[in-house]
């Protein structure tokens, strides 16, 4: 029987052999696989936070720009130093941390093993082969330990160096794609301001168009009628010949040596008016300005927000904006067909109507002519009928007038002009006498 002093109340009780010894187990144990664990889990974390950061880190990297490449990789070189340096320093200071937690709990083990072989002494050979047992176990643990802290160090060696390869491979990605920018730079530098952005564009295009835009219609804008014109315009047809896309191009490029740097959105304003002037749905601004703008920088850039369906583009995008607009219109064909049909029943219609319209105007214009020089006409048969009848009552009244006159004149004799005359009715008797007279004779 064992004798047990309450830490807390100071109590002293008796426990048998066997209660001691599980006791003793239990309190080993769970405290050593507290500690453990604790200590093993902390490390895990550090580790596994030191690799994220790690990856966060280059995953960032990997993400700037084509133009800063060059200045890029030699920061990444020393981060990467820097890391590997951190990394290592971290899994090394977790391995060392938790080496110096084993040994002190060994040594707190080997302290307790002491102890009890001490109190021990006394013991039967029962106690000392529970002791016997229990040193074994912490010997047992401590070489479990050992073997999981050798694994450890295995596993940050092999994560050393898989990082170390992968960052390794990396580098020389970039220094590939940094190779790749220079070359492009010196290639834009001479080519493309020596042949022109517009060429190079018409070459990549012509390069396709066989297979890829055998209907295509892709040709240089030389309308200036309206004071000014783009560059290229597309325009792509089905088989039917209705046009079911239309691009307006302008392409801008300057050399390094440019003293007056122009931007992108200066042409904004003119390539729109451009676009509506000769009919394009969509315009395009094909630009090498602006070579730092991130913006510019990261694709196809939709500026539909200033302008209506307008794109900024570099160069290498100049085929792939011409694919997705084509692709996008295609799938829109069947109503844009639909839509013709209807548009052309529509305007057959709209032409009948206008034709019957015409022919209602001119009928009634012709009508409305034909009825006022009908109803002139009466007025003038009513004003000749008018005047004729004036004419007859004149005449009639003409008639009257000659009828009286005519019977005044036989009515007339020598004695009703003599009447009243003496001096008249003389001359006449004179006269009578003078005729008979002459008969005699």
């Amino acid at each position: 029987m064992h004798e047990i002093i309450c830490p807390h109340c100071n109590t002293a009780f008796t426990i048998d052999e066997a209660g001691y010894a599980d006791i003793a187990t239990q309190v080993r144990d769970r405290e050593f696989d507290k500690a453990l664990r604790d200590q093993l889990a902390l490390a895990e974390r550090e580790k596994v936070s030191a690799i994220a950061l790690v990856e966060a880190q280059v995953t960032s990297r990997l993400t700037d720009e084509a133009a800063k490449l060059a200045i890029e990789i030699e920061r990444l070189k020393e981060e990467l130093k820097a890391s590997d340096v951190a990394t290592k320093a971290a899994v090394d200071l977790a391995a060392l941390k938790a080496a110096n937690e084993l040994r002190e709990e060994a040594i707190r083990k080997d302290a307790e093993i002491e102890r009890l072989k001490a109190e021990l002494k006394s013991s039967d050979v029962s106690m000392q082969l529970a002791l016997t047992q229990a040193v074994s176990d912490v010997s047992k643990e401590r070489d479990d330990l050992a073997r999981d802290l050798a694994a450890k160090d295995t596993e940050r060696q092999l994560l050393e160096s898989t990082l170390r390869d992968k960052y390794t491979a990396e580098l020389a990605a970039r220094d590939e794609q940094v190779a790749y920018y220079r070359d492009l730079k010196a290639k834009l530098s001479t080519k493309m301001v020596g042949e022109s952005l517009e060429q190079h564009c018409e070459i990549e295009f012509n390069q396709l168009r066989a297979a890829g835009f055998p209907r295509a219609y892709f040709e240089k804008d030389n309308d200036a009628r309206s004071g000014s014109k783009g560059d290229y315009i597309f325009r792509d047809h089905d088989e039917a010949g209705t046009e079911f896309i239309s691009i307006m191009f302008e392409m801008k490029n300057e050399s390094d040596a440019t003293a007056t740097k122009k931007k992108n959105e200066d042409f904004f304003k003119e390539l729109d008016k451009d676009r509506r002037e000769k009919g394009c749905e969509y315009a395009v601004l094909v630009s090498l300005l602006e070579p730092d703008n991130e913006l510019y920088n990261v694709g196809i850039v939709d500026v539909s927000h200033r302008y209506p369906k307008m794109y900024v583009v570099r160069p290498q995008f100049f085929i792939p904006i011409i694919t997705l607009l084509r692709n996008a219109a295609q799938s829109t064909l069947e109503y844009r067909t639909e839509l013709a049909r209807v548009q052309e029943q529509n305007l057959d219609i709209t032409n009948f109507e206008r034709e019957l319209e015409t022919f209602k105007t001119g009928f009634a214009r012709n009508y409305d002519l034909a009825s006022r020089k009908f109803k002139t006409a009466i007025d003038e048969i009513d004003k000749t009928i008018d005047h004729l009848q004036k004419t007859k009552d004149a005449l009639l009244g003409s008639e009257n007038n000659l009828r009286l006159a005519n019977n005044k004149a036989d009515d007339l004799t020598i004695k009703k002009l003599t009447k009243g005359n003496p001096t008249m009715a003389a001359k006449f008797a004179e006269a009578a006498d003078d005729a008979a007279l002459g008969d005699e004779s």
